[in-house]
C-alpha cells in the first residue's frame, strides 16, 4: 500500500466508506493540526478546542456514506469546526450584536505606519489578537485566517455585511493600538 502522503483524499474518503481504518487514520492525520489552528483562533481554551475538534471527526466518521461526493474534504470539515466553535461561543452566551446601518468606509484612515506594524513579530500579533473581545476575534480570526469574506461571516454569525466590515476594522484598530503601545512605532 503506498504511503498516505501520496494518497489523495478522495482515496482516503473510499477507505473510510469501505470501513478501512487507514482512512480515518488518514484523513484525521493529513487535517486534524490544520482545523485545530482554525477552532482554537476562535476558542481561547485549549481544552475546548480540543473536545471540538474531536466531536468534529466522531461527527464526519460516524457516518462515512455522507463523505460521498465531498469535493475538498479540508474546506468542509473546516466549515463545520467553524460553524461548531460559533455554536459553541453563542451557547457560552458570547453576543455578536448587529451595528445596523452604520458603517466605516475602507481604509478612510489608511496610514502606512499602521501598514508597517504587521510587519512586526508575530507572537505580539498573536497576543494582541487573543486580547480581543471574543465578537472582535471571531470576525477578525475569519476574515484573515479562515479567507472568509464579510458577506459569508455576515451570514455565519447572523449579522449585516457592514457589521460584520465595521468590527473587523474596530477589531483590526485595536490590534494596531495594542502594538503601538509595545513602541514598534511612534
Amino acid at each position: 500500500m503506498r504511503t498516505t502522503e501520496k494518497i489523495t483524499d478522495q482515496e482516503l474518503i473510499l477507505l473510510c466508506i469501505e470501513g478501512r481504518n487507514a482512512g480515518y487514520t488518514g484523513l484525521y492525520n493529513r487535517y486534524a493540526r490544520k482545523i485545530y489552528n482554525s477552532i482554537s483562533r476562535i476558542i481561547n481554551h485549549t481544552g475546548e478546542a480540543e473536545d471540538i475538534l474531536q466531536d468534529i471527526f466522531c461527527t464526519v466518521f460516524s457516518d462515512a456514506a455522507k463523505l460521498k461526493g465531498i469535493i475538498s474534504f479540508e474546506a468542509w470539515v473546516r466549515r463545520l469546526a467553524i460553524n461548531r466553535s460559533i455554536s459553541h461561543l453563542r451557547k457560552r452566551k458570547i453576543i455578536f450584536s448587529d451595528l445596523g446601518d452604520e458603517d466605516v468606509q475602507d481604509e478612510a484612515d489608511y496610514n502606512s505606519e499602521d501598514a508597517d506594524i504587521f510587519d512586526c513579530r508575530v507572537n505580539d500579533v498573536k497576543k494582541s489578537i487573543e486580547e480581543l473581545s471574543s465578537g472582535y476575534k471571531t470576525i477578525l480570526n475569519l476574515y484573515v485566517f479562515e479567507k472568509m469574506t464579510h458577506e459569508e461571516i455576515a451570514v455565519m454569525l447572523g449579522l449585516s455585511a457592514s457589521t460584520v466590515r465595521t468590527q473587523y476594522h474596530r477589531a483590526k484598530k485595536r490590534v494596531l493600538l495594542s502594538l503601538k503601545d509595545k513602541c514598534y512605532y511612534e
